[in-house]
């Protein structure tokens, strides 16, 4: 009896696909069931979390509210609600935890909290010896930590750098002990590899470079070696970062990883344990690809970091520029969602973040905090308060806005007197020269100002060089009238979000650096200004300090209602949430890949197999990776492409097998093939098939008779004409198709000529003609709709058969090939087609069985339709002079066409090289898995 789509569908988990392995039916997997529930996007995934995290904090407060009695009337009816899991085996619907169990007894659906592991170079906490197994830990300051503090959905683990170098091993465990009950774990740093890790390549290479001060020369570096030694100590100390997090792991956890300390370490994760959900976040600006081109180390930073299954920035400038720094550096393909490699994605997004800012809130309220403002008001009384509070670092333009405060009173005598500058200014790297310098650059502008604008009672700056206690700094932000933010490049800048939550009943003004990435979320609300000039900062203090009250009113609404809404707490868990539906959308991609080639079982069919047919692409398959920038030689060696070295001995043992035979099916023209392959003995077939002969033979064309050449002048004048407007690209006209390449042309401008070039062919020369536009991933490709790789194998293969007379059917098929998606159509050519009853939809892409007598056999079809023979038929076609033996169309008898196969599904094996997304049954990472494969196949014979 018949089964319809709808009465049956196959799951793809690891049960079944165990079960269909087993009855033959092995490789690709994917399209076998279409009657699944859609599976909902990215967008509803989110939402739909969001919407469950906001639910369970209003839970959290009612329950913390209510008396215990009253709780139970809050349990959500989930009776009904479904929910997509990420499980190992499937992504299915399943219903959540029931609300009541099968006894009606009520039960707490809210599920566990995830487990988050926070890597970060250093703990949230100091930690300060005294005596031998003792330690004391304080509470560290910084942005990382502020942003975390309020994180309370997750079950976290911190790991990081404790500050300080303990080399005995009572201290580390006195020190482990200590911290693991303020739930931190720490990571042992020797003095030597923080200081060429930390000291070295972190601060005077990254964060320089990160900020755009450019790298400072070796000579420069006194107590450092060199870039390279630094970099060592770098991997080093990632690697011990990553062999602690592997320690602590459990299966489901998510390991989120922060910042340019531990760029390396996404990828020392994932060589471990690739199912590890990595996160990497940076916490600094991310340069322009014309800086970071700059660091000698450029091409591993950037492969490591794409390791991570989501890299997040502060904001969309930042995720711009890196994924311009891999499409630039790496050659990699940028995409809206992130930059794919070879099918594997890696998502890039923004994600801004926040602070606690019902901390800030509240802690107005405090007594405490409440005799702070009473004094500064009474301090200030009848002056306007500006403020600024900074490390005291270069990138913080702390000069520049004291210069900007000098020219305000200078064009404003009327004010001299009536507002005042507080400039909180924290110390940092003291010891660092550069920072000693900048401390007296600033202390002497500031004293030079006073001097000339103060009085005997009053001075126009208030300098501190000191940081203030959580109470104080809510104080003075509370009371200050316009905020001065004038950074000269700045990741995010927090103190804008910690001056707008207390600033709820004044209402002042912020005026923010468009540099600083807190622009990109308070920039409407603020007044932003270029800090290096400093007319405009001056312009725009005076402007602030004039504001309406309903224009203070309107700002401040629109940034405070920002700040209260995109806090610490939701940047955590909204960075964790894409990074967990990134993971369950990677697993969809993974399920349409096909799964590597088992050497082992392909091997051992082929020693198995009396006649064996050997298809083998050239480039990129034969031949060696090709660096895709073009660096040293490798444009020369991609354009006169070269068989493996590696390759020659065992290929030569394969093609002198009788058993065997090898076909080499090329996109290549024929003086490429006749170059490399002419000493073997074997079949060529150049062009995509179009021109075939065996070695020992002449060149015969599989072209189709009604076959159009005349629309190639007219496509060649087009190529020539964009290759000019085009650095570093090149065009090249083959007998069957024309190609123009710019693989090593600048990339973004490249695929700005391509769409261009494409436009012009779409609308001029291929208009009404019968021609395919292949798009290559760095090339555009013309030719005839007939010529293609899948279309030419019949014929091929009928020659094949003719010439070596075979008596015997093929047994064994072996398709190898890095090809454009147009051509993997010959990875199909050899499946069958299913009874026509069954819905093409549920139709699985793997055969169970491959035989040319079956009438439904596409195959058997196209070989008894239009195979030919070169000595049945011989005509005569010239193409730029040569002189070609032409197979014109005709059918061969139908008994010479069902003796060419007789193939099982496990004696088929198709297989793409360095390509994820193909429609083959099996896939290599590289051609030097190809070497392998063919040796143990020459080894077998």
């Amino acid at each position: 009896m018949s089964i319809s789509s709808q009465e049956i569908c196959i799951l793809p988990n690891k049960n079944n696909l165990a079960l269909l392995q087993t009855n033959g039916m092995p490789g690709n997997l994917y399209n076998i069931c279409s009657n699944l529930p859609a599976a909902p996007t990215r967008l509803e995934r989110l939402l739909r979390d969001r919407e469950l995290r906001k639910y369970s904090k209003c839970l959290n407060d009612c329950e913390a509210e209510l008396p215990s009695s009253t709780q139970d009337c809050f349990s959500p009816d989930l009776e009904t609600s479904t929910c997509w899991f990420n499980d190992e085996e499937l992504l299915e619907p399943v219903s959540a935890s029931r609300s009541l169990n099968d006894d009606g007894e009520r039960l707490d659906f809210r599920a566990s909290k995830q487990r988050l592991l926070v890597v970060a170079n250093r703990l949230p906490v100091s930690a300060v010896r005294h005596g031998e197994d003792s330690w004391q830990l304080e509470m560290s300051v910084g942005g990382l930590v502020t942003a975390l503090l309020g994180v309370k959905e997750f079950d976290t683990r911190w790991i990081g750098w404790a500050g300080v170098n303990v080399p005995d091993e009572i201290g580390q465990k006195a020190l482990a002990k200590a911290l693991d009950e303020k739930r931190c774990i720490p990571v042992f740093l020797d003095e030597e590899v923080v200081h060429q890790y930390y000291n070295g390549y972190c601060n005077n290479i990254l964060w320089p470079l990160f900020h755009y001060i450019g790298l400072p020369q070796e000579d420069r570096l006194a107590t450092t070696r060199s870039f390279q030694s630094q970099f060592d100590a770098y991997k080093k100390a990632n690697q011990l970062f990553a062999d602690v997090v592997n320690e602590h792991y459990e299966e489901g956890d998510v390991v989120w990883c922060h910042d340019y300390h531990l760029m390396f370490l996404p990828k020392c994760l994932k060589e471990r344990n690739s199912k590890m959900k990595v996160g990497w976040f940076l916490h600094t600006p991310f340069p322009s690809s014309e800086i970071h081109r700059m660091l000698p180390s450029r091409l591993e930073l950037l492969r490591s970091v794409l390791a991570a299954d989501l890299v997040g920035f502060h904001t969309y400038d930042y995720a711009r520029h890196f994924v311009s720094a891999c499409t630039r550096i790496l050659g990699l393909e940028g995409t809206p969602e992130g930059v794919e490699d070879q099918g594997k994605l890696t998502r890039i997004a923004a994600f801004p973040v926040g602070i606690d800012s019902e901390r800030f809130i509240k802690a107005l309220e405090l007594p405490e905090v409440q005799d702070h403002m009473k004094v500064l008001k009474q301090r200030f009384a009848g002056r306007k308060v500006m403020l600024g509070v900074d490390r005291l670092d270069m990138i913080k333009g702390i000069p520049q806005k004291i210069l900007a405060f000098e020219k305000f009173l200078e064009e404003n005598p009327n004010w001299r007197n009536k507002v005042v500058l507080l400039q909180i200014a924290v110390p940092t790297r003291t010891d660092v020269p550069e920072y000693q310098k900048l401390t007296s650059q600033v202390h002497e502008i500031v004293g030079r100002i006073n001097g000339r604008f103060g009085s005997l009672t009053a001075v126009p700056i208030h300098h501190l060089d000191r940081s203030l206690d959580f109470h104080e700094l809510c104080a003075l932000y509370a009371v200050t009238d316009v905020a001065l933010v004038t950074s000269l490049r700045d990741g995010m800048n927090l103190v804008s979000y910690e001056y707008v939550a207390c600033q709820e009943s004044k209402k002042g003004v912020l005026i923010l650096s468009e540099f600083a990435g807190a622009a990109q979320s308070l920039g409407a609300g603020a007044i932003l200004v270029n800090p290096w000039n400093v007319t405009e900062v001056a312009s725009s203090i005076g402007y602030a300090l004039n504001m309406p009250a309903d224009e203070r009113e309107k700002r401040h609404h629109h940034n405070f209602k920002h700040v209260i809404s995109h806090t610490a707490q939701e940047w955590a868990a909204t960075f964790v949430s894409e990074l967990n539906v990134t993971i369950v959308e990677a697993q969809l991609r993974t399920r349409q890949i096909p799964p590597p080639l088992p050497i082992e079982v392909a091997v051992d069919r082929y020693s198995c197999s009396n006649n064996r047919l050997l298809i083998l692409g050239f480039n990129a398959t034969l031949t060696e990776p090709v660096d895709t920038l073009g660096r040293k030689d490798s444009q020369i060696n991609e354009w006169e492409p070269k068989l493996r070295p590696d390759l020659q001995e065992p290929l030569r043992k394969l093609c002198d097998d009788p058993k065997t035979t090898v076909l080499i099916l090329s996109g290549s023209a024929r003086n490429v093939l006749d170059d490399n392959f002419s000493d073997y003995n074997l079949w060529l077939a150049a062009e995509n098939g179009m021109f075939l002969r065996v070695t020992t033979g002449d060149w015969m064309t599989t072209m189709p008779e009604n076959l159009s050449m005349e629309w190639v002048d007219s496509v060649k004048n087009v190529f020539e004409y964009f290759t000019d407007r085009t650095p570093r690209s090149q065009f090249e006209v083959r007998e069957t198709s024309l190609i123009w390449n710019y693989k090593y042309s600048d990339v973004e401008f490249g695929r700005l000529q391509a769409r261009d070039l494409l436009q012009h062919l779409w609308t001029g020369p291929i208009s009404n003609a019968s021609l395919d536009v292949v798009q290559g991933r760095r090339s555009v490709e013309v030719r005839s709709v007939a010529v293609t790789k899948g279309a030419a194998i019949d014929r091929i293969l009928g020659e094949i058969v003719h010439n070596k007379g075979m008596k015997e059917p093929i047994d064994y098929v072996l398709c190898i090939g890095h090809f454009l998606t147009k051509d993997e159509d010959i990875y199909t050519f050899f499946e069958p087609e299913l009874p026509s009853e069954v819905p093409a939809s549920v139709r699985p892409q793997v055969p169970t069985q491959v035989r040319t007598s079956t009438a439904g056999s596409r195959a058997a079809f196209l070989l008894k339709q239009n195979s030919m023979s070169a000595v049945e038929q011989n005509k005569s076609y010239s193409i730029d002079g040569d002189t070609l033996h032409l197979m014109v169309t005709d059918r061969i008898s139908f008994q010479e066409g069902s003796s060419v196969l007789d193939l099982q599904a496990n004696d088929y094996f198709s297989c793409s090289v360095a390509r994820k997304r193909s429609n083959s049954r099996y896939r290599l990472q590289s051609s030097d898995e190809v070497v392998t494969l063919l040796r143990e196949l020459a080894d077998h014979r």
